[in-house]
């Protein structure tokens, strides 16, 4: 049975960091493609960054410039690294794990981002 468990959200003050973690279990994930969605209040869920198998990233632009995502095949783990935090960027944050060959499709429970002075 295959799990994504995300970690690191929180609160935050503007202008500060945090570095979300999504670990996956129950399958090798190094050829999966990587993704971080958000979903702000009373929103739609929305992308926020992709890394494929060979680590070739896209970045939304709300957020280019200011979010890295990187992965480590090693350990089954998708971060995403985000800087300079506004209140717009206020959420629930999801990773996502998508193998593009046989359509799996997996989904974390979710991590709350809450950016806040």
């Amino acid at each position: 049975q295959v799990e994504l468990v995300e970690s690191g959200g929180g609160l935050v003050q503007p202008g500060g960091s945090l570095r979300l973690s999504c670990v996956g279990w129950g399958d090798n994930f190094s050829h999966y493609v990587m993704a971080w969605y958000r979903q702000p209040p009373g929103k739609q869920r929305e992308l926020v960054a992709r890394i494929t198998s060979g680590g070739s990233t896209s970045i939304e632009d709300p957020v280019k410039g200011r979010f890295t995502i990187s992965r480590d095949n090693a350990k089954s783990t998708v971060y995403l690294q985000m800087n300079s935090l506004e209140p717009e960027d206020t959420g629930v944050y999801y990773c996502n794990f998508m193998n593009f060959v046989n359509g799996m499709n997996y989904w974390g429970e979710g991590t709350l981002v809450t950016v806040s002075s």
